[in-house]
């Protein structure tokens, strides 16, 4: 378990720094060619910056309104799920986050808020009502994971890097477009422009793309993290493990799916799918994927 911990942890922080890497990289590539500065990486950065800043901080309320969620729950209301989640939460060392039920006859959960301290899990009535005790601990050690690892902190980043990705390389087809005069007239000037236009181009399409990428890449190697830290939580990946071959055998997807916030979800919400493309563009990695490695950690 601890192996997949440290594995999961230096990939991450690698797709981290490749991330980085295009950011700089197109922000260098348009101060060198426009002869700008650096004022189009930080206005970029700025827009982009205040664009997420309220994802950040009502991102919880909007996800748990987008899911339909209910709550948040108290101890009378259903004291078997509520202590479930405060003896796990107290093992994790974390204070007791806010509860919440999806009214949905499939099995899911999330967890969201940046902070522990502004930390709330929200499980499908599905899971209650289908999974035993030991599975349905498991899926909410999974989603303590996430909120102890930071996930939903780092997902923020990872937004405004896209963000800031997408608008650079829209800002430097603009700056071509409708930009200031040429520097020079000469005999060379309208090859300069087509060579600069068409880097603008590639980066246009290409940057988000590899971007979201990315991204999604990111979000595949945290659900394996927690599934680890999930099960070094409760000491049995047997657990969750079979949680996730349930789901895997039910297939039904949340009556409230969205694809803004498919990623928070233990699966996909939107049900497995077979073809190629949904695979590549998939938030989470393949489920059989996941059920072997919690079963090599026995």
């Amino acid at each position: 378990m601890y192996n997949q911990i440290d594995s999961n942890k230096r990939k991450t922080f690698l797709l981290m720094l490749v991330f980085a890497a295009v950011v700089i990289l197109i922000g260098w590539t348009f101060s060198q060619l426009t002869d700008s500065g650096y004022s189009g990486l930080v206005i970029a950065a700025m827009v982009s910056i205040i664009m997420t800043l309220g994802s950040y901080f009502a991102g919880d309320k909007v996800a748990l309104l987008t899911a339909g969620a209910k709550g948040p729950l108290s101890q009378t209301e259903n004291a078997y799920v509520y202590r479930l989640v405060e003896n796990l939460a107290i093992t994790a060392g974390l204070p007791q986050p806010k509860i919440y039920i999806m009214p949905d006859d499939s099995i899911n959960a999330f967890a969201t808020g940046r902070d522990p301290q502004h930390a709330s899990i929200a499980i499908t009535q599905g899971a209650i009502e289908k999974l035993k005790n030991e599975e349905l601990e498991g899926v909410i050690a999974h989603e303590l994971s996430h909120v102890k690892n930071y996930d939903i902190l780092l997902m923020t980043v990872v937004i405004v890097l896209v963000g800031l990705i997408t608008l650079l390389s829209d800002w430097f087809i603009r700056f071509r477009f409708f930009g200031g005069k040429d520097r020079d007239s000469g005999k060379d000037s309208g090859q300069i422009q087509m060579i600069l236009l068409i880097i603008g181009l590639i980066f246009l399409v290409l940057s988000p793309i590899i971007g979201k990428l990315i991204q999604l890449a990111i979000s595949r190697k945290r659900e394996f993290l927690a599934d680890a830290s999930g099960a070094l939580l409760t000491r049995y990946p047997a657990g969750l493990a079979n949680a996730l071959e349930k789901i895997s055998l039910e297939n039904i997807p949340l009556d409230h799916a969205n694809t803004a916030t498919a990623h928070l979800y233990i699966a996909n919400p939107f049900g497995g799918s077979r073809k190629f493309f949904s695979k590549i563009m998939a938030t989470h990695p393949p489920i059989e994927e996941r059920i072997k490695a919690l079963r090599q950690m026995a």
